[in-house]
């Protein structure tokens, strides 16, 4: 949609589902032990996708599911318009639940800046393809309100997103083989 403002256009937000699906060289159960390991996924953050900080703040499990909370800091490339709004050192929380019936996990991205403004929810899913093989399904819905740069915002996230998850893969399926030879 477009509106017109004293002879200037602005697009006003959009919002944006991103899908992502890799294939994981594991049984389902070992996905889901291996995603809530708090030391696999701090190395997984800090040594293999190189994040300046990881940190479980809470980890909680009942037999329903599992409610994790993480703050992260990560390594990340912005447009300088969006570098000088985030400020130098990018962090976010991620709050999350997981269902274990259902076999998803559901979070959202909470920003340390404009917090009120971006919005990322997410949803987790693995489905088997045979007895060591799955396919993890991630969806993301990516909304940014805010003025003029709300698509360079969401954007930035899809791109940022894609290649964390794309590079998580081949890290979980490289540490995998490791562990299997």
């Amino acid at each position: 949609m477009r509106a017109c403002i004293r002879g200037f256009a602005l697009l006003w937000p959009r919002m944006g589902i991103l899908k992502l699906q890799q294939e994981i060289h594991c049984d389902v159960p070992t996905f889901w032990r291996q995603f809530f390991d708090r030391e696999l996924s701090r190395r997984l953050f800090l040594e293999g996708l190189g994040f300046h900080a990881y940190e479980t703040l809470s980890q909680e499990e009942t037999d329903a599911e599992i409610r994790r909370t993480v703050a992260v800091e990560p390594k990340l490339s912005m447009p300088g318009p969006l570098a000088k709004m985030f400020g130098s050192s990018f962090r976010y929380t991620e709050e999350g639940v997981f269902d274990k019936a259902a076999g998803v996990f559901r979070w959202k991205l909470v920003p340390g800046s404009l917090a009120g403004k971006v919005r990322v929810d997410a949803t987790l899913r693995a489905a088997p393809l045979g007895p060591s093989r799955l396919m993890r399904h991630v969806e993301f819905v990516i909304e940014a309100q805010v003025f003029m740069v709300g698509g360079l915002i969401e954007d930035t996230f899809r791109k940022q997103l894609t290649e964390g998850w794309t590079r998580s893969a081949e890290i979980q399926n490289e540490w995998l083989r490791s562990a299997a030879g």
